[in-house]
């Protein structure tokens, strides 16, 4: 079954909110191995939402639409729905008394405005929303399914899961399974170079690569009858997988940089510490933002200041002066200067610029440097894009570096 995404607000044309419902759905269309190729955005206007109804009924099983079943004037999907199937909008008398009495639970009197969720095209019908006023439609439109369901993402989730989805597949009891490869250090098209006579000859599973945040991450997907054969029809592709990427995969699934890197930690009972300048303690943000982190994480001094980096870290002005504040050797002192005044087995040490004005080097100059009881390397990075992706890309390689030198990977200099 092929289904297609149909997003209504002018909003969200506007950028003024992110369109996460897509996101949402379409992860969990492939989840359920239903087909999906489009996705359309349309504004509050009513002849444009028809029309686009329209061509996505040409062109799709079933659609589904997010937004528009509001209480106000520029709420126009049900009306829409209505005229792209050539039918009259019909008052629900049982879904009126489902809001009177919502209201009245919460003691508050509803506008009269608010019966216009009571509304549905003729033929059509309604979805209930446990969270919210606004009920879903499901109607038939030519040979196509039309399904349309709140904007607001936590009503529109849960009826997706419940009651779209298993729609959608109807008698459909296959398992769909999938993998996720999480790498680092190469590009999505080197990653997919290295990886492209597999991603040509499969059908069942399938391959497919996703950039996010610096990291690159390959998703194996396989149908069959049961869980146990769709697990079975990955591992021979993921274990080729790993083979040929080797120290580029840190995980799978749901094992983040930071959670890997502080398992690494304890299984080899090291603490570790963070100084950095450019990144203003993102480093140190994403290891405490996982549970149990103080268990082999001290601390981190941000020592954005170049007097903060020569008093806090011991970073010898005579180095500032000969090098610059982005520099290897200063990015060096600043690792081993947190690894001495924070206690730990393992520190990093970052500094660079970020931008939007370069500072003494090109704007996505960052130097990484990685203390250990093995010694100490660095680094230096260009890093693309503007500020945040900057700051973005270095915090992520930062905690890669961490990574490949708690497993004594040599990860280069320069």
């Amino acid at each position: 079954m092929i289904v297609e995404i149909l997003a209504i607000g002018t909003e969200l044309l506007l950028g003024q909110i992110v369109n996460s419902n897509a996101t949402q759905i379409g992860e969990r269309l492939a989840d359920a191995g239903l087909e999906h190729y489009q996705q359309t955005v349309v504004g509050d206007n009513d002849a444009r939402i028809v029309a686009a109804i329209t061509a996505a009924c040409s062109r799709a099983d079933a659609v589904i639409i997010t937004g528009g079943l509001g209480p106000t004037q520029d709420d126009l999907t049900r009306e829409a729905m209505a005229r792209a199937a050539g039918v009259e909008l019909v008052f629900d008398e049982e879904q009126a008394d489902r809001l009177r009495e919502r209201w009245k639970l919460r003691g508050r009197v509803m506008p009269d405005s608010n019966l216009q969720q009571a509304e549905r095209p003729a033929g059509s019908t309604l979805i209930a929303n446990p969270k919210g006023t606004a009920p879903g439609i499901r109607m038939r439109i030519g040979d196509t399914w039309v399904i349309a369901l709140p904007g607001v993402p936590a009503e529109m989730i849960p009826m997706l899961e419940t009651n779209v989805i298993p729609f959608l597949r109807g008698d459909d009891r296959s398992v769909v399974a999938s993998r996720l490869i999480r790498t680092w250090g190469e590009s999505e098209s080197a990653v997919a170079e290295m990886l492209g006579d597999l991603y040509d000859a499969s059908s069942n599973p399938t391959i497919a690569f996703l950039a996010s945040g610096g990291e690159i991450k390959v998703r194996i997907t396989a149908k069959a009858a049961t869980q146990v054969e769709a697990t079975e029809l990955i591992a021979p592709v993921e274990t080729t997988i790993r083979d040929r990427l080797g120290t580029l995969i840190f995980g799978a699934d749901g094992d983040t940089i930071e959670v890997v890197v502080l398992k690494a930690l304890e299984e080899r009972g090291w603490t570790l510490g963070t100084a950095e300048s450019a990144t203003g303690g993102l480093v140190a943000g994403r290891i405490t933002s996982v549970p149990g982190s103080s268990r082999a994480f001290r601390g981190s001094i941000v020592a954005y200041a170049t007097d903060v980096k020569e008093s806090a870290l011991g970073v010898p002005a005579d180095m500032i002066a000969a090098y610059g504040v982005v520099s290897e050797p200063v990015g060096v002192a600043m690792a081993e200067g947190a690894r001495s005044v924070l206690g730990t087995d393992v520190a990093l040490g970052l500094t660079g610029s970020a931008g939007p004005d370069p500072q003494e080097q090109p704007v996505g100059t960052i130097v990484i440097a990685v203390a250990t009881p093995d010694g100490t390397r660095v680094r230096t990075f260009r890093m693309p894009g503007d500020r945040e992706r900057v700051r973005t890309f270095a915090t992520t390689a930062s905690l890669q570096l961490i990574r490949l030198s708690l497993q004594g990977v040599e990860w280069g200099t320069g």
